[in-house]
């Protein structure tokens, strides 16, 4: 199986990138492909641009990236509550290519943050968005605190109660 991982973040220091590559180091049998959201940077999407310039070449790349996998792991930061710029703008040029952004593919949703809420609030946006756009949520989870429930040394979930809950979750995609 080869599974496409990323996190929703263009930070170099993304701890949501941090726990989807761990997430993603669980499905033993699988390939993964982390990517990373800078390598498909974009001009801010506007309809005007869009006339101007015509499909980008990165939402090109990207689309292909995820057509090509049999499943999907992401990651959202939370930025005030709603998506990170960088993937709302990777997704809404991708979206003006195919409603059907994410081609069916299964996938397993996940989010952090420094603090308690762990970004469920987008979390939660995804969960409920993604069947419009073709994604087949299979299972979440979110990671709350993550400076106190992941080691950072050893890349790994330190609670042991989240860290069997996330490989659970992310056995669904063995299914």
């Amino acid at each position: 199986m080869k599974v496409i991982a990323f996190s929703a973040s263009n930070s170099k220091n993304s701890i949501n990138k941090k726990l989807v590559t761990y997430a993603g180091s669980l499905l033993e049998s699988a390939t993964i492909e982390v990517l990373d959201l800078n390598d498909y940077e974009l001009p801010l999407f506007s309809e005007d641009k869009e006339k101007v310039t015509g499909t980008q070449e990165p939402a090109k790349r990207f689309l292909s990236k995820i057509k090509e996998c049999d499943a999907l792991i992401v990651s959202f930061a939370e930025h005030n509550g709603s998506y990170s710029v960088a993937y709302k703008n990777l997704f809404d040029w991708c979206s003006r290519i195919t409603q059907k952004v994410y081609h069916g593919k299964p996938m397993i949703l996940l989010s952090t943050s420094p603090g308690p809420n762990g970004a469920n609030t987008v979390l939660t946006a995804a969960v409920n968005s993604m069947p419009y756009f073709d994604g087949a949520v299979k299972g979440h989870f979110s990671l709350p605190s993550f400076y106190d429930n992941f080691d950072l040394e050893s890349n790994c979930i330190s609670n042991i109660d989240l860290a069997d809950q996330l490989s659970k979750i992310i056995n669904l995609l063995n299914k």
